[in-house]
């Protein structure tokens, strides 16, 4: 049976195929998912000569056919009011955001210059790569990390902070809830910063103060959002990106002063593993010297080829990063989170 992770925060979405799988995964299967990753890794790692040639030439046509998306800054609106203009607001974990089927109906025209919104629905696909990148969604891995963060009382006060893959930006959110100095928000998509990321941090920020202990009793805000009396102050303190990660790590790299990262946070950005080179390139460049990445992954991407194993031998093999998987969670299929930082770093 085909396998297609498609989690999102929408009770209306749900994947049958997804739950499915979960209600018949055994133990036994999930092991086997987990050695067939690690087999996958070693595989990669000792490529026959016709295997790295083939491999080489698939790398080649994949770049010649994806476009690269320049990367771009997203200024804030004066009146940020107007962000949240019919929006409907959800709540998880005491954080809101927007509700996609809405923002699925509304965007249209000038409100979808990417197209992204109509070709996920006519494909019935949450990633064309190259093209949408997923970020419309909220992916399962997020709440791991944002319990992880939490449960390891990570501190952000003060600290430099980028939510790489950002999506609804919610880890972001979270930092800007820890105190973060500054808080940056990076997605592949131009229309997902301004339909969905922008939109989240703004309501939040007029949301009363929550720390990520009481999150999950917090109570939900209203769906309709109220005015952004004191967004501004928080609002300062972020900045929005869209683009390819090469291209928003060159645009960041060539600021004044070059920006540097203590923290990185990223969710569900490993699935395809011809991405990885650019991923691994971009932490090594925008991560401050002790910084540390935290990454949450599931431990293999049915269909699509990536996971945590094929990665983590990835860095591995670059002799940059040291990794270690300081957390696995077991239920349904098993997800991971790493801790990344440099070999040399405190």
């Amino acid at each position: 049976m085909d396998f297609q992770f498609n989690f999102a925060v929408d009770e209306n979405e749900n994947s049958e195929a997804d739950a499915h799988f979960l209600l018949l995964c055994s133990p036994e299967q999930k092991q086997e998912s987990t050695d067939k990753s690690r087999e996958n890794a070693d595989l990669a790692a000792k490529p026959s000569p016709k295997l790295a040639a083939a491999k080489h030439q698939d790398e080649a046509a994949l770049k010649k056919n994806l476009c690269v998306k320049v990367a771009k800054e997203h200024s804030i609106p004066q009146d940020v009011n107007k962000v949240l203009e019919n929006k409907v607001m959800e709540t998880v974990l005491g954080l809101s955001h927007v509700k996609l089927s809405v923002v699925e109906r509304m965007c249209s025209g000038d409100a979808d210059s990417e197209g992204i919104v109509s070709k996920s629905v006519s494909s019935h696909s949450d990633l064309i790569p190259g093209v949408y990148e997923g970020g419309l969604k909220i992916w399962e891995c997020t709440f791991d990390l944002m319990d992880y963060l939490t449960e390891a009382e990570i501190e952000f006060t003060n600290k430099t902070v980028l939510d790489l893959g950002c999506g609804a930006g919610l880890l972001g959110i979270v930092a800007l809830q820890g105190e973060a100095a500054r808080v940056h928000f990076q997605d592949y998509n131009s229309t997902v910063i301004d339909e969905i990321t922008l939109p989240n941090v703004v309501a939040n920020c007029i949301s009363e103060g929550r720390s990520g202990k009481d999150r999950k009793a917090s109570n939900p805000p209203s769906k309709r959002p109220r005015k952004a009396e004191s967004s501004p102050d928080v609002l300062s303190r972020c900045k929005f990106f869209s683009g390819e990660w090469s291209q928003v790590s060159q645009l960041l790299s060539n600021s004044k002063p070059c920006l540097k990262y203590d923290v990185i946070l990223t969710s569900e950005t490993i699935y395809n593993p011809d991405y990885y080179s650019a991923l691994h390139d971009t932490l090594a460049q925008l991560l401050d010297a002790n910084g540390r990445v935290y990454l949450a992954s599931k431990v293999h991407y049915f269909g699509v080829g990536g996971g945590v194993y094929l990665f983590e031998k990835f860095i591995e093999d670059k002799n940059v990063f040291r990794t270690s998987l300081v957390k696995t969670i077991d239920q349904g299929l098993q997800r991971c989170i790493m801790e990344i930082a440099f070999k040399n770093s405190c």
